[in-house]
């Protein structure tokens, strides 16, 4: 990290801070605070935000677990963010992704022949969609109606917005090194 990482637990000085903590470590239980969290709470109310909006786009879209980690581990892959990959990879797997369609996902120069081959119709225009709003951010007409002819305008909006955040995410986890696991490093495990 290019930051020395807060305390765990870190030091809080007020009653705000204490609640935003308890609902960050409630968020990550059983488990602890991750390197991410230790980052974020430099800034007590960026945490504050960053738990509200990622809790809403994780746990309260209608997209089903496979769409929804396959958008988070496709931008990780497209913005050499390894720590997101491995943090979103497992949940992917056992959502019932096959390993051929999980190289799909980790590998963008695969064709998409093959990428079509092993992702369903609905998956491939998400993958598109992806990789489109990540890479140019404008989504190209054909690009979007793909995706609007396997979803509703509801899930169209999860699904951006799902993009948008992991997007903000990456950049946050690539441009402060949190985890030490990015900039490309270990893709080969």
């Amino acid at each position: 990290m290019r930051l020395p990482y807060v305390a765990n637990p870190p030091d809080v000085r007020d009653t705000e801070e204490a609640e935003i903590l308890a609902q960050t470590q409630d968020r990550r239980a059983p488990g602890t605070l991750l390197p991410l969290d230790l980052a974020l709470m430099h800034s007590f109310p960026i945490t504050d935000g960053w738990n509200s909006f990622m809790g809403v786009i994780r746990t309260r879209t209608s997209l089903s677990t496979i769409i929804r980690e396959m958008i988070m581990c496709r931008v990780a892959v497209l913005n050499d963010a390894l720590f997101e990959w491995e943090q979103h990879a497992p949940l992917l797997r056992a959502g019932g992704f096959s390993e051929e369609a999980m190289e799909a996902i980790r590998h963008p120069e695969i064709c998409p022949e093959v990428q079509e081959r092993v992702l369903s119709q609905a998956e491939s225009a998400v993958l598109k969609y992806t990789d489109a709003m990540t890479k140019t951010v404008r989504v190209p007409d054909a690009v979007f109606q793909e995706v609007k002819d396997h979803f509703d305008d509801k899930q169209v909006v999860e699904i951006t917005a799902t993009v948008a955040a992991y997007n903000c995410v990456s950049r946050f986890l690539v441009a402060l090194d949190v985890g030490e696991r990015n900039h490309g490093k270990c893709w080969h495990i």
